[in-house]
């Protein structure tokens, strides 16, 4: 499903214009962005969590040239999502 694919989805359902369901989709993920750029978790009950993940420095290998030296990966943050029940049961039926 792609971005456009879900701003019908949403005027559909919600019977909004698809003007204003891409404004709210578009809030929606920008408070999301916001909240997890300021360290925040986002908890959707029954939906999941977003939240902002720690990754250590490591020592990794180039796989275009695996036999080569070994390359630093910087530590760095990523962001995670981790579903909920209520979204797990229902994708698992």
């Amino acid at each position: 499903m792609t971005k456009a694919d879900l701003i019908n989805a949403i005027a559909e359902k919600s019977e909004l214009s698809k003007k204003d369901s891409e404004k709210a989709l578009n809030a929606t993920l920008e408070a999301i962005t916001n909240a997890l750029k300021g360290g925040d978790k986002v908890q959707l009950t029954g939906f999941g969590t977003f939240e902002v993940r720690d990754k250590k420095a490591k020592m990794a290998v180039n796989p275009q040239n695996p036999k080569g030296p070994k390359i630093k990966v910087p530590a760095r943050k990523a962001p995670a999502f981790k579903a909920g029940k209520v979204l797990k049961d229902t994708v698992n039926k």
